[in-house]
């Protein structure tokens, strides 16, 4: 097309639009139209049909497609323990706030006073709460 597209008016515009949303889909259909033959091609060289491969049809024995879910019932659901809360088991001398159950990674303020020779039951709580 010569014409520079600021010099078309609103209905030429349109119509070039709809010429080329046509045209899309016509490469569209050609492009898959070619793919599908292709894959076609490919799988009979390999010993299938392409809905073998794709799973559309029941496979052959030595080839096994994962089962699919039923959607009548929901899965059941496992029993989920009611959680206590952690008890602190050990407090920052420095920062009371600070607490540890003696679960998981060390905090930073346990890491430093074990290297500095501390003893862990140094930090011990006499009541352990919540």
């Amino acid at each position: 097309m010569s014409k520079d597209l600021a010099e078309l008016s609103l209905t030429e515009l349109k119509k070039l639009q709809r010429k080329i949303e046509t045209e899309l889909q016509k490469r569209e259909r050609t492009s898959r139209s070619q793919l599908l033959k292709s894959m076609e091609k490919l799988a009979q060289e390999a010993g299938y049909s392409l809905s073998e491969v794709l799973g559309k049809n029941e496979a052959p024995a030595s080839v096994t497609a994962p089962k699919e879910k039923k959607a009548g019932k929901p899965a059941k659901k496992k029993a989920v323990k009611d959680k206590k809360p952690s008890v602190i088991k050990f407090r920052n001398p420095a920062n009371p706030d600070q607490g540890w159950t003696g679960h998981g990674r060390k905090p930073n303020w346990v890491v430093e006073h074990l290297q500095n020779g501390g003893a862990l039951e140094a930090l011990a709580v006499s009541n352990p709460t919540t």
